[in-house]
Parts: structure tokens; sequence; C-alpha cells
């Protein structure tokens, strides 16, 4: 499977020049990708208390989003702002090159920036099938709580997170997608996004996509703005796991 990453300076609380942002992007993977990631909240940056951007499931990212799968027959994933029966959630997504979409919220909430008085947190995973992948998509801050994301009796084979992670804590983002697909023998992407944000945040990216030996298979310079593609095959996967079992011997439990 081809996965393509597109790390770039999202425009604070400006839905049109991010939507046109992208759309002028995806001319450049026409017929060379199967699946795009896209950064945490890509059509509006981390506003965590705008929201009058909350958008419903019928509103005009999720309808862009299905036009570009079907117009460019390519998988989509990444999150943005959602509303939903009166509440807010930073909801991640998996568009099929069919225009179906699955959905699920962010999990754990970012509370030193204030996230969780604004926006309700989910209370499942998503995961979903594609090109023989088992792909697993959660938001940013999940990745600081590896319960979350374990992955039992191997149900995903990539493990993608889509963020706007500080380049102040950079370093702990590196460590922990490491720790991710060691951990649970899975590859793992990695999105970030780069610029300052509205409130004056710095992010340089730090992008990647590793084996489940947390070798790099695709990186970014620091503060690069570009789509950059890597190839992924599952039989090399298979083999690693079952030669060296670890996922077997893992605690079994249930989150409450």
């Amino acid at each position: 499977m081809r996965i393509s990453l597109f790390q770039y300076n999202i425009v604070w609380a400006d839905k049109t020049a991010n939507i046109q942002i992208v759309d002028e992007h995806l001319s450049k993977i026409v017929g060379q990708t199967d699946l795009l990631v896209l950064p945490e909240m890509f059509s509006t940056g981390f506003c965590t208390n705008d929201l009058h951007l909350a958008e419903t499931m019928t509103g005009e990212t999720v309808n862009t989003l299905k036009s570009w799968a079907l117009k460019y027959k390519l998988a989509i994933t990444g999150s943005f702002i959602a509303t939903e029966a009166g509440s807010i959630y930073n909801r991640a997504f998996f568009v099929f090159p069919t225009g179906e979409i699955q959905t699920a919220d962010k999990r754990h909430l970012f509370s030193m920036g204030g996230e969780q008085n604004f926006f309700s947190n989910g209370n499942k995973q998503l995961i979903v099938n594609y090109c023989g992948f088992n792909i697993c998509v959660l938001v940013c801050y999940d990745i600081r709580f590896p319960v979350w994301a374990r992955n039992i009796n191997n149900k995903y084979d990539l493990l993608i997170y889509v963020a706007n992670f500080p380049e102040r804590r950079i370093a702990d983002w590196d460590i922990l997608l490491k720790a991710r697909a060691i951990e649970n023998q899975t590859y793992v992407c990695g999105l970030n996004r780069v610029g300052v944000d509205g409130i004056n945040i710095q992010y340089n990216g730090h992008s990647v996509v590793l084996d489940a030996k947390a070798s790099e298979l695709l990186t970014f310079d620091d503060n690069e703005s570009n789509i950059k593609t890597a190839e992924i095959e599952l039989e090399p996967l298979l083999r690693y796991r079952e030669k060296f079992a670890v996922w077997r011997d893992a605690d079994s439990f249930t989150i409450l």
C-alpha cells in the first residue's frame, strides 16, 4: 500500500484556505498513492474555542473529503471539528475511494490546552480495512496513552496518529511514535503540521512512517512543507510477528 503524508502549515481558522491548499497539492499524487494522511483539524488548525468552525457530517468539510476521494480514487484520513447532538468533537475520519466514511472521536482531550472545556471525548477506536491492511487512526494527545492503542491479537497492521504536536515537545513525539511501533508490532505513521498557529505556537513537523522495529521508512526535514509517499507491505510484517511473537504474551484487559 502506498501512503502519502501531507505536512503543511495550516491556516488558522480558515477552512476555505486550507481546503484550497489540500486541493492544489492533490494533483501531485494522483495515481501514485492509495492513502492520503492529513493533520489533526486539517481545515482549521487546533482552534479549540472557535466552536463556530464545527460542522455536521453533511457539512462542507465532509462533502469535500468525499468528493476528493471519489475524484482522485484514493482514501483520505485526518481529523476535523465536528458537531453532533449539541456536542463538539475532534473527529478522526477515514474516507474510502467510494466516498464511504467512517469516524471516531479523539479519546484523550488535551486538558492543558483547554480542549476538554469545549469538546466531548470519544469512546471507540477508528479501525478500518483497506488495501488488505487493518488500519487504526488516533489523534495527537492519544499518543501518550499506550493502553488505548494496545494492539491486542494484532487487530491492526498500521497505526496512524494525526497531530498538531508543538516543536517544544517534539522529542516526545519522536520517541512515542517509535515506542508505539515496537510495543504493538505494527507500522506507524505520524503526521504533524508545521508553521506558527493563531496563538503563536510553533510546529516543526517530524512526520514519519516507521516499520514494526521503528526503522524509518519516510521522514521530513524540520519545517518542511511537502507531500511524501512511502510504500508498506503486509507480508514482511506478518513474517516478523510470526518469528518474534511478542503479541502472544500480551496482557488482556477491558477499557471501561
